[in-house]
């Protein structure tokens, strides 16, 4: 896979790069990462970019020319073009999945007051990460990049990214590691059990409370059987949970 980077700031990218898992794709082939910087297309003299929108206003606007020759040099007709505004359909994990898919993406970073707006017409998708404003597109075009390598067959184990958060509208299980007992906080013993139908069960039961008490709006868009239900009625230690405790206790 193959994805450009527009920006008039190539040097805010070398955490994306110095990243082990992108580091280690990009080392393995799996990637190709292009950061393109925007000034060595423009035709000003002086280098610059941007201007002062017509019609007045404050800030400066970047300009359609550096930005379109750019594109047009580092993409072809089966590159996904993407330009990153707030005024775009928001990022989320189902895009990162979609976009990792495709051979080639470009991605547009603006900057200072905005972009002219016909660089609309020179893209095939705009997108958001959220109603915010940065100072620039850049830290956007990592995120959107980190998301989209990571889910790159082989960049990471396959396995971890079966039960992430946001696969299937559920935010991920709670997870813990050593010590057992850290500063009078303990990891819920059902997880020492030994019997992981016991505790696959235990972490979907607290990925479905967790998605309900803190994303409703996710909580609302599954599909919930009889048996999840149930699962949601129970305390965080059921009887069943609390069986297979004392089994391993018995050992």
């Amino acid at each position: 896979m193959k994805i450009t980077i527009l920006t008039i700031f190539p040097n805010l990218f070398q955490t994306l790069t110095e990243n082990t898992i992108i580091k280690r794709a990009i080392a393995n082939n799996l990637v190709d990462l292009n950061i393109v910087n925007i000034r060595d297309y423009t035709k000003d003299k002086y280098k610059r970019v941007d201007t002062p929108p017509i019609g007045g206003g404050s800030g400066l606007i970047m300009k359609c020319q550096p930005i379109v020759d750019a594109l047009k040099s580092n993409s072809t007709n089966k590159t996904l073009k993407i330009l990153l505004s707030p005024k775009g359909k928001t990022y989320n994990q189902k895009d990162a999945l979609r976009l990792s898919k495709e051979d080639e993406i470009v991605l547009i970073c603006g900057n200072y007051e905005g972009i002219d707006d016909r660089i609309s017409s020179y893209v095939d998708e705009i997108i958001s990460i959220g109603d915010y404003i940065l100072t620039g597109g850049e830290i956007a075009a990592i995120a959107i990049a980190n998301s989209i390598i990571r889910l790159i067959p082989h960049s990471i184990n396959n396995e971890s990214t079966i039960d992430e958060t946001f696969e299937n509208n559920l935010l991920e299980y709670p997870q813990y590691t050593e010590p057992i007992n850290f500063e009078g906080h303990l990891v819920p013993e059902i997880l020492l059990c030994g019997n992981h139908e016991i505790i696959n069960r235990y972490r979907y039961k607290m990925a479905l409370k967790l998605t309900k008490k803190y994303r409703p709006d996710l909580f609302n868009k599954l599909n919930l059987t009889k048996d999840d239900l149930d699962l949601l009625k129970e305390d965080d230690i059921s009887e069943i949970e609390l069986k297979a405790i004392n089994n391993n206790k018995k050992k």
